[in-house]
């Protein structure tokens, strides 16, 4: 993870990120040259094709050099910071920082994990008050020497915040000296830095209406739409990296980068293998709305969402209809049928659409699916799931009605054999024992891989998945 370089100086390589993954965009520095850092700190924030992480260094030292500007794409293998051993006075017993390095591993593991002694888990970060970023100095300031704490100082695009302080945003900001320069910017989120970079609005000319005059997204929406909004593109910011760029025509050119990227490549590649096949019916959803408010008025505690009572459905449909649960490997030319339903669950993100899975989803109660997808949506929408959790589904179910449609003919998620869509629910009218009646009604759509079945198969899933939805009692018989 690491190369020997001039005068003892060491180069920490961006990890292998695992899944396929052979890039990572820089989102923000947390430490500059000049700092010192410990064994397993955060030195880096990257933004992946499936998540944002943090990336610890596994060597003590001072920071000498920083290969990237937030925005750059960085390659797997590639240098990422180079730390120098610290000298005289600053430098710690050898033994024992050779202890630290054994302790910490090599390094070579997936990001955002730590490299070895950290705790179990994950800690979330706080969220860190943010300035935009301002001109870059002519030359780095100076360091004091001494065995000082990291100081976390910013560079150009990343946070001025230190690691490890507490969060700002738990503090009201300080006006700006009377006849002095305006305050900057107040920002917390790194998907709102990103917004107003992507749609080249300044933040400084931004009126924030968050606490202390943060900054919030809606804040940067609002100032996107304005007649008035500028379209200069944020200082220092990388021409490739901004999302929006004018064109001369008045054109809007959107770079094909990260999550996006992968998204079109996935799709591509799903519409270029699988001869899918779309399949809808309609169906009469009250039975399972009045199911739904049963449940949650027995235990309001552990409410159910009725996305997890259509992920118990398809369940129940995978366990009589297995060949659905399965994907073609083109390279052995056979179906493998797979063990376990690892459910997918479309979810659309401020970076784009993910399929966050749960894993052996059968093994769960209708309540344990419930709390699962609430955590797992909540976690990829704010982009803190691991990218092991966003692949390796075998079926996914696409809510799609959250967006007020009621169908769709969506791209299979290569390299599962099909996705259930589920449309919004609404009043219609409805015959029922022969009389007209207003009804809460749906549309199912089940797209499937032609190869794992026929029509048959597919025909025989949907109808049992919409008998269940219309007649909830029916799921008794299969549980």
């Amino acid at each position: 993870m690491s190369e020997r370089t001039a005068v003892g100086t060491r180069d920490f390589l961006l990890p292998d990120l695992g899944e396929g993954l052979s890039e990572a965009e820089i989102v923000e520095w947390r430490v500059a040259v000049g700092d010192v850092v410990t064994v397993d700190q955060s030195v880096v924030e990257v933004e992946t094709a499936k998540a944002v992480v943090d990336v610890p260094c596994p060597y003590p030292g001072r920071v000498v050099a920083l290969h990237g500007a937030a925005g750059e794409v960085r390659p797997v293998g590639q240098p990422l910071i180079t730390i120098a051993p610290l000298d005289g006075a600053d430098a710690p017993d050898p033994h024992a920082t050779y202890r630290e390095e054994e302790r910490a591993g090599s390094g070579n593991v997936l990001i955002g994990y730590g490299t070895g002694h950290g705790g179990p888990g994950r800690r979330r970060r706080r969220p860190r008050l943010a300035v935009a970023p301002e001109p870059a100095p002519t030359a780095p300031a100076a360091v004091p020497a001494g065995p000082a704490a990291p100081t976390g100082r910013a560079v150009p695009g990343a946070s001025s915040t230190p690691t490890g302080s507490l969060a700002a945003a738990d503090r009201e900001p300080e006006p700006a000296p009377a006849g002095g320069p305006a305050a900057a910017p107040l920002v917390i989120s790194p998907i709102v830095r990103r917004l107003a970079k992507e749609h080249g609005i300044d933040l400084a000319s931004v009126r924030g209406t968050g606490p202390g005059g943060v900054i919030r997204r809606v804040d940067v929406e609002a100032a996107r739409t304005a007649p008035a909004a500028r379209l200069a593109a944020v200082p220092d910011a990388p021409d490739a990296h901004v999302g929006l760029a004018p064109t001369g025509d008045g054109d809007v050119v959107v770079p094909l980068t990260g999550i996006r990227k992968v998204i079109a490549d996935k799709l591509s590649r799903s519409r270029r293998e699988i001869p899918e096949v779309t399949i809808w019916v309609d169906v009469d959803a009250t039975g399972l709305l009045e199911t739904r408010a049963a449940i949650n008025a027995a235990s309001p505690d552990a409410p159910v969402s009725i996305l997890a009572l259509l992920a118990r459905i398809c369940l129940s449909g995978l366990r009589r209809y297995p060949q659905l649960n399965a994907r073609v490997d083109t390279e052995g030319q056979r179906i493998v049928q797979s063990a376990g339903v690892h459910l997918g669950i479309a979810a659309q993100t401020d970076r784009g659409l993910v399929v966050p899975v749960l894993r052996d989803a059968q093994r769960l109660t209708t309540r344990e699916l419930a709390a699962a997808l609430a955590e797992t949506t909540a976690s990829a929408r704010a982009g803190t799931l691991p990218p092991a959790r966003l692949s390796g589904g075998t079926f996914t179910l696409n809510n799609y009605g959250v967006f007020g449609v009621d169908g769709s003919t969506p791209i299979i998620n290569h390299p599962e054999a099909a996705l259930l869509g589920v449309g919004r629910i609404v009043d219609k009218p409805w015959v029922v024992d022969g009389q007209l009646a207003v009804r809460k009604v749906t549309q199912l759509s089940l797209t499937f891989d032609h190869r794992v079945c026929d029509g048959g198969v597919a025909g025989g899933f949907l109808r049992h998945v919409a008998d269940c939805v219309e007649q909830p009692a029916l799921l008794v018989a299969n549980v």
